[in-house]
């Protein structure tokens, strides 16, 4: 959400863009040129003073927000309470992992049995663990970078090893564009980020690949589960015979 000290920031480089000076903007608002400036330096203010502001320059309220949400930085991980919230229901960890393939509302109801108006109440869950931001039309802004990564040792990660990570390894990998592929080796420890950088690449490949296909039907698409992995590792029955 944006926050009013967001948005006089931007509407003091509106102010510059529109080569509107303080004096300019003091005679729009009937106030003294003295009172804008310390009012945009303190840069708080209520926002009916903001939306004054945006009519004084030919903005539109709404829109300014938007630029103000669209800056914010992405996150890269959530925090611990937030992962939290997210596995403590099922049925809002599955639309969380939709809204992360990028799901429409429409997508979300037509594949699972949840109703419109449990999906839009999870959704407004997920707005306020901050995960996306809900728009009108029940559309929303994903809010994580496309680096983002559950924690490795957090709730989410951890509910995936206890539930479903047997259930994962236990197919096949034998169908269509389907493999699974155990290679160990000892390498060079300064050569291992380097490693990790390729699989993040692969992983942001296919991210962008899925964002691509969405314009596809439905029956040209299969959901596939990309799971990369690498660590310092030994099979503990194999430990067991060191000598």
């Amino acid at each position: 959400m944006s926050t009013t000290a967001d948005l006089v920031a931007l509407l003091k480089k509106e102010l510059k863009t529109a080569r509107m000076t303080y004096a300019d903007l003091a005679l729009a608002l009937g106030m003294a040129e003295s009172s804008v400036k310390r009012m945009l330096a303190k840069g708080d203010m209520p926002l009916s003073r903001i939306d004054a502001i945006c009519r004084a320059l030919k903005l539109d309220f709404a829109e300014l927000a938007r630029k103000v949400a669209d800056a914010q930085p992405l996150l890269a991980q959530l925090s611990e309470a937030q992962e939290k919230a997210v596995v403590a229901d099922k049925k809002l960890l599955l639309v969380a992992i939709c809204v992360l393939s990028q799901w429409t509302l429409e997508q979300v109801t037509g594949s699972y049995r949840l109703s419109q108006a449990e999906c839009i109440g999870y959704l407004a869950q997920l707005d306020r663990i901050g995960i996306i931001e809900l728009k009108p039309l029940n559309r929303y802004r994903l809010k994580l970078a496309k680096t983002f990564r559950w924690r490795p040792h957090g709730p989410v990660m951890d509910y995936f090893r206890d539930n479903a990570l047997l259930d994962y390894f236990s197919g096949g990998f034998d169908g269509s564009g389907e493999g699974l592929l155990l290679v160990h080796g000892s390498i060079s420890r300064g050569l291992a980020p380097s490693f990790m950088e390729r699989m993040q690449r692969v992983a942001q490949d296919f991210a962008q690949q899925h964002q691509a296909d969405q314009k596809l039907a439905d029956k040209d698409r299969e959901g596939y589960t990309l799971l990369l992995a690498m660590r310092s590792w030994e099979f503990g029955a194999f430990v067991a015979l060191r000598r």
